[in-house]
């Protein structure tokens, strides 16, 4: 009996709330008859978008983008505007539920001022600047104020996130510097070298000879402007300081002139990639090692903004996936923002015209048909770059013909009895 009992009242809770929600007013989302959004998680007062505020919402979005009415309802730009005025709305409800939820306080009236007037500061010329851009804007006072509470709150929350990443240990730091003490805070060891270049060998002749009679930065100044074709050498009197084997590492005779002379030594004319070159190595520069307490700080500092980068991203993507669950669009209101939201599988934002069997007007650009994945590239990952450097992952070469072999690179031939 108890059990039937509690099937019966559940029956009818169930009756009693359907009733209600007819009552009031209620679609099959729960959104209450004349709004377009509902969030839950915040107060009623924050949580509910009301169709005059969508619309109201709309028209400044129009403003925002340069438009002086809105698009033609039903159609595509139409569409668009009508999405992004309700996924900005939404965020900005998510944002003041967030910082709800992190005891974040709404923003007091002196510090919304002190905020503003800083804006108006570095915006606005005159006050008639500020009073034409509400005009402009479709914007009231009261509008711009909420405008830069949200930018107060987003600001807390970010400066929260950041403190709560924390700063790298003495460890960290150390590790860091010991896996990339030669990439980054090693200065390869260097020459500088003067040099003047030319197609016609004769001319590179005659500058070496001017210079055997005075290689002074002033005799070196007067025979790259007479005798160099190449620029950068004429207007620095042929110096080319800071040239390290790696820069150089396909340069050829060109490398070996410089790296296998004396200082001072007159070398040329070298032809390389059709040019004539004399040079002259003025400078070695040795090898610098910066210390691990030189380069300290600058990894503390590194390291720290990564900890905060990567604490901003982890809560956005949680922040958003939360509150998309809580949120509940109207039939007609449907973003990707609402969790009662049913994509057709295409790419937001994509031409529709990508998807016609017979488009009046072709598409200028489809999105591929499937999502390529961007693996790091090895050798990329590091602590300061977690992720590594991403790279679009290419489609798959075409298989070989059954029973071919492989292409040799050029010049080189089978091992005979292969």
């Amino acid at each position: 009996m108890r059990r039937l009992a509690l099937i019966l009242f559940g029956a009818l809770f169930v009756v009693l709330f359907v009733g209600f929600a007819i009552a009031q007013g209620f679609d099959e989302t729960g959104v209450p008859e004349g709004d377009v959004a509902l969030v839950e998680g915040v107060p009623d007062d924050v949580g509910q978008v009301s169709e005059k505020e969508f619309q109201r919402s709309m028209l400044q979005q129009a403003a925002a983008g340069g438009l002086k009415k809105l698009p033609k309802e039903g159609s595509s730009k139409f569409k668009e505007l009508k999405d992004a005025t309700l996924s900005e709305i939404l965020n900005a409800i998510w944002i003041r539920g967030a910082a709800e939820e992190m005891g974040i306080k709404e923003a007091p009236s002196k510090k919304i001022a002190d905020e503003l007037e800083k804006i108006k500061e570095q915006n606005f010329p005159t006050p008639d600047a500020y009073k034409e851009f509400l005009v402009t804007s479709k914007l009231t006072q009261d509008e711009v104020d909420e405008r830069v509470e949200l930018q107060i709150l987003s600001t807390e929350i970010s400066d929260r996130l950041s403190k709560s990443a924390g700063i790298p240990s003495e460890d960290e730091i150390r590790q860091y510097y010991e896996e990339n003490k030669e990439a980054q805070f090693t200065t390869k060891e260097s020459r500088d070298v003067r040099i003047i270049t030319n197609k016609d060998k004769d001319k590179v002749e005659a500058a070496k000879t001017a210079l055997e009679a005075d290689n002074s930065p002033a005799g070196w100044k007067a025979a790259a402007t007479k005798y160099s074709s190449d620029p950068t050498t004429k207007a620095k009197g042929g110096l080319q300081p800071g040239l390290t084997e790696e820069l150089l590492a396909t340069a050829g005779p060109f490398k070996n002139a410089i790296f296998d002379s004396a200082t001072n030594e007159l070398v040329g004319p070298i032809k390389f990639q059709g040019n004539y070159t004399v040079i002259e190595v003025v400078k070695l520069n040795p090898e610098d090692v910066q210390t691990f307490e030189e380069a300290k700080n600058q990894i503390s500092s590194a390291l720290t903004q990564q900890k905060q980068e990567s604490a901003v991203n982890d809560f956005v993507t949680s922040w958003q996936s939360k509150w998309r669950e809580r949120t509940f669009c109207a039939s007609g209101y449907e973003v990707e923002s609402c969790s009662n939201f049913k994509g057709d599988g295409r790419p937001t934002g994509a031409d529709p015209a990508c998807y016609e069997a017979d488009p009046k007007k072709e598409p200028t650009a489809c999105p591929a048909p499937v999502t390529s994945t961007s693996p790091a590239i090895p050798g990329s990952v590091t602590r300061l770059q977690p992720q590594g450097e991403r790279k679009p992952q290419g489609p798959m070469p075409p298989p070989a013909p059954e029973g071919a072999a492989g292409e040799l690179p050029e010049g080189v031939e089978t091992v005979p009895g292969e």
